[in-house]
């Protein structure tokens, strides 16, 4: 038996990303992975489908190197719209840097990932339609996750690092 891959039909593209959608709510992203591809190839660069591909593959992230890191990257820089652009890939670091501090990364590194997702989410602030502050609430997150990690086991662990 072949187990040829078989394209959707350009008809049912909505439906499949409805399901795609469906399944990131079921915590099954590797499922919602499957269907933007099977999308993507009838209709490449289609951005809902680029979008949801991108936030289910950083579903995924275990903070392992193995992540699909590059390919979330990739789908993330396809996005037309800037604001989009900046937004998701603000989104990207941000899940990044979580996920590597629950797998028990060093600090710095985690912190590095945090600010590059702010630098994101200002460039996204700055082009965001009338009314939109996503940009602003996930800024702030970022922002009172350092401070209570500064304020708690990543400020022992520098000061242990320094010999204090």
């Amino acid at each position: 038996m072949e187990f040829k891959l078989k394209a959707i039909s350009p008809e049912g593209i909505e439906s499949a990303l409805a399901k795609a959608e469906l399944y990131r709510f079921l915590n099954e992203p590797e499922e919602a992975e499957s269907i933007c591809q099977d999308v993507l190839a009838v209709e490449p660069g289609h951005q809902l489908a680029l979008r949801t591909l991108g936030l289910a593959l950083t579903d995924q992230f275990t903070g392992d190197p193995s992540d699909p890191y590059s390919a979330a990257v990739d789908a993330f820089q396809q996005l037309t719209d800037a604001y989009e652009r900046s937004y998701y890939t603000g989104l990207l670091y941000e899940r990044r840097a979580k996920a590597q501090l629950e797998a028990g990364r060093p600090p710095h590194t985690i912190t590095v990932l945090l600010e590059q997702a702010m630098h994101a989410y200002e460039q996204a602030e700055r082009m965001r339609p009338t009314g939109n502050d996503d940009a602003i609430l996930r800024w702030n997150r970022c922002a009172r996750l350092l401070h209570s990690k500064l304020d708690s086991e990543w400020h022992r662990e520098v000061g242990i690092e320094m010999g204090e």
